[in-house]
């Protein structure tokens, strides 16, 4: 199922160590014309959880964060560290990394752990992004990244790279 949102026209889909539902939204989104989807997956590595941005394939194990960081850099895809302060995220692991940016506002967290992922990302000069870290449909659209680029991905990625993002909520859907 492809789910409709009035403004948010592109998605980033990112499965757990899996590209399978990327490569099947792809399909379904080939059929609108401004609807873009950013291939991705977020890859469980035994400090916490990273998003890469801009594969459709997974990494070669052994799925370290540096692994996973030399892994993109090599395709020029982004790595992103997931909500580093809640379960299965790297927290201050993350700064010995040099990823492309931190998510500072994540769906499933709670606003204690993306208040302190916004001061992480700060600190470290990374730009941040936000995740809906949806399971179901009814957790779709809940937090958005506003990415200034172009409708491409690989101007998604230099956008974000470059910092050109904000975080931001949908009104009344997570605690700020």
């Amino acid at each position: 199922m492809l789910a409709a949102h009035s403004f948010i026209k592109v998605a980033a889909i990112t499965d757990h160590d899996s590209t399978r539902g990327c490569k099947a939204a792809i399909e379904l989104a080939s059929a609108y014309p401004d609807v873009l989807i950013i291939p991705g997956v977020e890859i469980s590595t035994v400090q916490g959880d990273m998003l890469v941005l801009g594969t459709d394939e997974l990494p070669p194990k052994p799925w370290t964060p540096q692994a996973v960081v030399d892994y993109a850099k090599a395709i020029d895809a982004v790595t992103i560290v997931a909500h580093p302060f809640r379960m299965y995220g790297m927290g201050e692991q993350a700064k010995n990394f040099k990823v492309d940016a931190i998510e500072v506002l994540n769906g499933g967290s709670s606003k204690e752990a993306n208040a302190q992922a916004k001061e992480f990302a700060k600190a470290l000069k990374l730009p941040g992004t936000a995740g809906t870290d949806a399971h179901q449909v009814s957790e779709l659209f809940s937090v958005y990244t506003q990415i200034d680029s172009a409708f491409s991905v690989d101007s998604v990625l230099a956008a974000i790279k470059k910092g050109a993002v904000s975080a931001h909520t949908a009104r009344g859907t997570v605690p700020l």
